[in-house]
């Protein structure tokens, strides 16, 4: 084991990534009691609390950074995500309702107007003039945003859409800024001109006056409480004949003439809708970044209590054990601390490829295809992730975990809702799964008819190889009697990125040769794929841990020093051994592992947790979050006092005349007479 410590400093600008003065900026700002959440408001306070800080967020020019130079911006897109990613240490309420305003609402403005809607309305969209909700869930089209029901009908006679809600279930809901706050709106509706729908467009809709009453044609709802997010004033809007100008389409991707003639740079109008859809992608983006660090907070309070808190004497008679130093704490914190880490060099990869595309560095077709593909295949593993932390965390910390001002709860409340807004998990999953498939085909068409042959028999190889076992057996051969051999096997990068590879072809390729068995009847085809669906998503996930794997493989070179390298590999290791054990039977059953290399998995991964546990504080603290951003009793070192003063009370006690003799002492002395 190397006894050398990691360099924490370089290693926390590292995790910083690319823009680490920025986040630095932002943290300092959620540091500050100003703009963290009170635990005590109830809903009414908590928003208005939110409310006023967003208000601070604007004095400190703290939100504008995406926007255009000549209105106050910096034309920084990726630095405006990292700022607003940093601030769910504050509240993760503040951070969404400052999402909502300048990402969804003031960004549908930015990404689906033109300079002419810039000048009009993102003035007061920036400074908060205007406060606005995002108009595009609907209570019966969830995910499914090309099936909205909302429509805006072009009348010629007046040059204005009307703006209809024609039911119940096509209200607008779950909008944050619609119940109180809201003055506008970005709608999202059919938009039907000379009896043609040419699909889902972007309207701006004010919908409220100054004293803060909805205008006329114009009805809502208040959501009230809900299992978290509190200080976000979430509500329902609802539509009856409203009228707004021409104008008012966000057009930057469909037009409509004052003759009613409609016309698009797109001509498809699929491509077209996913185009503007694509353009609103840094919402998950940014909810894969404030996930991640979400999970870093918890880690960073659950292995300081339990590198502090003492429990059983399991090694001495006078000195209980450190919850760090027993295995099964190791394994359900610092595999965790590995997920977090790759998950940390995944997203700065994302927020690269994010700002690449919207600075305009790299925005081709292609371009936007793989940063929407990339945000699906992070956005769900992080936000599930988080949750999947938070809540070991708190377990690991036991009844102190479930206290509230150890902050597992409310954080856990908070992020609940990640995994089910910008997009729900499974769909976004289904999303990277169809650009799974969509690839291997363009492949195949890619080979001649002499290379399609030898990849076909390169496959029945290969299933041959599997199915009767010879793979798992020849490994089981080279293994005998030398776990090493296992040990240096799962240890080697090719190895592991292998077996994570192999997966994900093999997956798909199981899903295309199933909708290729149904040819080209829909009904068939669509049958073959619900049979298939749930292992196209698995192997969707698979593909977003992968990329964790190669971002973290590729951070490993940017180490500052050798010691700290060795460690990060170490835990390298663990995230991807992990992943690899979590799908064992996968392995074994489609014969990629042999029996006996598989039993040899758990012990190595926790042979590297035992090397990793001296550094787990080092790797934590490497976070860079200080008291003030993770405010629990827990992580402030009162624990570490109150075990030196028992143990130095105890060891007070045994030195003394006092000490009681143990019932066990005086038994074992009684036998041994």
């Amino acid at each position: 084991m190397s006894e050398n410590r990691i360099d924490v400093n370089a290693l926390s600008e590292q995790l910083l990534g690319p823009y680490a003065e920025i986040r630095k900026a932002s943290r300092a700002r959620a540091a500050r009691p100003e703009l963290q959440r009170d635990p005590l408001l109830g809903m009414d306070e908590h928003r208005e609390r939110v409310l006023n800080q967003l208000s601070i967020l604007v004095d400190e020019q703290a939100v504008q950074r995406a926007f255009p130079k000549k209105f106050g911006g910096h034309d920084d897109h990726g630095g405006s995500l990292a700022a607003f990613e940093e601030l769910v240490a504050a509240d993760p309420s503040l951070q969404i309702k400052a999402g909502v305003q300048w990402g969804l609402f003031a960004g549908a403005v930015l990404h689906l107007g033109t300079e002419e809607h810039h000048a009009k309305w993102l003035p007061a969209a920036m400074s908060l003039e205007t406060p606005g909700a995002f108009a595009m869930t609907e209570i019966g089209h969830g995910s499914d945003v090309a099936a909205v029901a909302t429509t805006a009908t072009y009348d010629e006679a007046t040059e204005e859409f009307v703006i209809h809600t024609p039911f119940k279930a096509a209200w607008k809901e779950f909008l944050g800024n619609a119940a109180l706050h809201g003055k506008a709106a970005t709608v999202f509706a059919q938009l039907i001109t000379k009896g043609v729908n040419h699909g889902v467009h972007c309207f701006y809709v004010p919908i409220r006056d100054e004293e803060g009453n909805f205008l006329e044609g114009v009805g809502g709802e208040d959501d009230g409480l809900k299992g978290g997010l509190n200080g976000i004033d979430n509500g329902r809007l609802h539509f009856t004949n409203v009228r707004v100008p021409r104008t008012n389409l966000l057009n930057r991707y469909g037009n409509v003439a004052a003759d009613g003639s409609y016309s698009s740079p797109i001509a498809s109008p699929g491509r077209r809708f996913f185009t503007m859809l694509g353009t609103l992608v840094q919402g998950r983006v940014s909810l894969d970044g404030a996930s991640t660090n979400a999970s870093k907070i918890a880690l960073q309070i659950a292995i300081t209590y339990g590198n502090q808190r003492r429990q059983f004497n399991s090694t001495s008679d006078t000195e209980e054990t450190t919850l760090l130093d027993y295995q099964r704490h190791q394994r359900r914190l610092i595999t965790r601390l590995a997920r977090t880490y790759a998950a940390s060099f995944a997203h700065d990869e994302l927020l690269d490829k994010f700002d690449a595309v919207f600075s305009g560095r790299e925005d081709t077709d292609e371009d936007r295809q793989d940063l929407e593909t990339l945000a699906a295949a992070l956005k769900p593993l992080s936000t599930w992730d988080a949750l999947d932390t938070l809540q070991e965390a708190r377990e690991a910390c036991g009844g102190s975990g479930f206290i509230a001002k150890n902050r597992f709860t409310q954080l856990y409340q908070d992020l609940d809702i990640y995994v089910t807004f910008e997009g729900d998990n499974n769909v976004l999953l289904q999303l990277v799964g169809k650009r799974l498939l969509t690839d291997y085909a363009s492949e195949f068409r890619k080979l001649d008819t002499g290379a399609m042959a030898r990849y076909v028999a390169k496959q029945v190889g290969t299933t041959a190889l599997n199915r009767f076992g010879l793979r798992s057996a020849g490994q089981a051969f080279a293994d005998v009697s030398d776990e090493r051999k296992s040990a240096n096997f799962f240890k080697d990068p090719a190895n592991q990125r292998a077996l994570l590879t192999d997966r994900i072809n093999a997956k798909v390729a199981e899903v295309a040769n199933a909708l290729r068995a149904a040819g080209k009847n829909p009904a068939k085809a669509a049958a073959a794929f619900n049979e298939n669906q749930d292992l196209l998503i698995s192997a969707a996930r698979d593909h977003g841990q992968l990329l964790r794997w190669e971002a973290f493989t590729a951070a490993l070179e940017k180490a500052a020093d050798e010691p700290t390298r060795e460690v990060l590999t170490w835990l390298r290791d663990v995230f991807a051994l992990t992943v690899i054990e979590d799908d064992l039977g996968w392995y074994l059953a489609n014969g990629r592992l042999s029996m006996q290399r598989a039993r040899t998995l758990p012990e190595y991964i926790n042979r590297l947790l035992a090397r990793l546990r001296p550094h787990a504080q080092d790797l934590v603290d490497a976070f860079g979050y200080t008291q003030d951003h993770l405010r629990a009793d827990i992580s402030s070192g009162g624990e570490a006092e109150r075990q030196d003063e028992a143990m130095e009370y105890f060891r007070k006690l045994r030195a003394s005349d006092n000490a009681p003799i143990s019932e066990k002492s005086l038994k074992k002395a009684k036998s041994r007479a």
